[in-house]
């Protein structure tokens, strides 16, 4: 039972320590769209993601009323658009259908531009790769992302070699922005089917026509929450890390299950990662000062990040009938202040950030690089963080951002909950000879479970 102190904290959460609803995300399937010509195949996707999402920010903005929480954003993911535009190849007419529908209904993106090449890839999944560039520098809204690796298949290194001139292509092509566009790409090893946070959320072909995923967040809940035991030990911060959390993973079962049953779709999963934004008392890093760290990036710092990632997942698994996506603890550079004070100082470096992927939910994220980064650098970064995970049979990712014009000890400015970041120093350390090589990296000996 929930009592009136809870649910004086809980309104406390809310005007007092940034607890939000970081996104309801609404899947939309377009099997059923596929047409004779790529502009009849537009037109179906357009018709559909408009009819199915049209109520989607209206009904997010009655529920921030109704329950008093904000809902921060409202997007859209659908089925990876490489299936879709198999017949035709011209995924360009899709991205910009894709776009012209975001648009229509609100949504501040749209995720699905996405392919699947974890074990091979096809002609027409290799066509929306090489699209890619050009496909993020004409769209505002539309998101991209390609899995290349799993557990159960292992690392297509072919497609990886690839993506480091697609992301180079990415960083030229959206120059005069910052190099925007690789903000909104991200590369993954076990892909999940129901994420709702951007850039990597697709809507899986397991899944039904219409679902609606939310993704909670509040950090600045749980380090207010441990700053009421400063002399407590870490068995301590553990269990008020796991309340915590369960009390935010109610909150988004609640929403959840409310937008499902107002936008008639079904209940997919929560989300209960934490999802740090540029703003001050926002942040994942100052969670794990409170914890204990002078500054993030100093020894101990993957030990902390492990120690908050399974207290999250501990505490709201038994919040919500039914928990997805990622959840965890999310880092992404430009995105949380405590991240970027870390990388700007020196205190954190590119190598340490991927030693901490392997305890946190996702991976190298929101990452400004020198923009004249050889393309087979990023790939060689990419290969090492997308080893990660399918060795440790998680979900990786990787979004970097080669910001053409810039170096290390520069910074650069994305706005908004994109935020900024100081321009990070990348080993110059040639791994050519090995990204050329191509083929594929078998799946690890504890991948044969049958």
């Amino acid at each position: 039972m929930i009592n009136k102190y809870e649910i004086i904290e809980t309104v406390q959460m809310i005007n007092e320590r940034h607890l939000d609803i970081r996104t309801i995300t609404m899947g939309v399937s377009l099997l059923d769209c596929i047409g004779t010509t790529s502009k009849a195949t537009a037109r179906k996707v357009y018709d559909k993601v408009v009819r199915s999402a049209k109520d989607l920010v209206t009904t997010g903005d009655k529920i921030g009323e109704m329950y008093g929480v904000p809902i921060v954003n409202k997007r859209v993911s659908v089925t990876p658009i490489s299936l879709i535009g198999a017949s035709h190849l011209n995924y360009l007419d899709l991205a910009c259908a894709l776009d012209k529908a975001a648009a229509e209904i609100g949504v501040n993106f749209i995720g699905g531009y996405t392919a699947l090449v974890q074990k091979g890839a096809t002609a027409y999944e290799t066509a929306l790769i090489e699209s890619i560039p050009e496909a993020l520098s004409i769209t505002k809204r539309v998101c991209s992302s390609v899995n290349v690796a799993s557990t159960r298949a292992g690392i297509n290194m072919n497609v990886i070699c690839r993506l480091g001139e697609i992301i180079r292509r990415t960083a030229i092509a959206t120059a005069s922005e910052s190099s925007i566009g690789c903000a909104k790409f991200v590369v993954f090893a076990n892909a999940v089917e129901d994420n709702p946070f951007m850039a990597g959320a697709f809507h899986g072909v397991g899944e039904g026509d219409r679902i609606i995923n939310v993704g909670v967040s509040g950090p600045g809940v749980v380090k207010t929450a441990l700053e009421s035991i400063p002399d407590g030990n870490l068995d301590d911060v553990c269990e008020i890390i796991k309340r915590t959390a369960f009390k935010v993973t109610r909150v988004g079962q609640l929403v959840a299950q409310t937008a499902a049953k107002m936008l008639d779709a079904q209940f997919g999963i929560v989300d209960l990662s934490l999802a740090p934004t540029p703003a001050a008392g926002d942040s994942v890093a100052r969670i794990l000062e409170e914890i204990g760290l002078e500054q993030v990036g100093g020894a101990g710092t993957t030990a902390c990040l492990a120690l908050l990632n399974d207290a999250v997942k501990k505490g709201g698994i038994m919040a919500s009938s039914h928990v997805g996506g990622l959840s965890g603890a999310f880092i992404p550079v430009s995105e949380d202040i405590g991240m970027i004070e870390a990388a700007d100082s020196g205190a954190l470096s590119l190598e340490k950030l991927e030693a901490m992927t392997a305890v946190c939910s996702v991976g190298l994220d929101m990452i400004a690089i020198p923009g004249d980064t050889p393309a087979e650098i990023i790939s060689a970064i990419i290969a090492d963080e997308i080893s990660i995970g399918v060795v440790n049979n998680k979900t990786t990712a990787v979004r970097l951002i080669p910001v053409i014009g810039k170096d290390v000890g520069e910074y650069v400015e994305f706005g908004g909950l994109l935020g900024h970041a100081p321009i990070m120093k990348v080993s110059k350390i040639s791994p050519k000879k090995f990204i050329s090589r191509g083929g594929r990296i078998a799946a690890p000996l504890h991948s044969n479970r049958n």
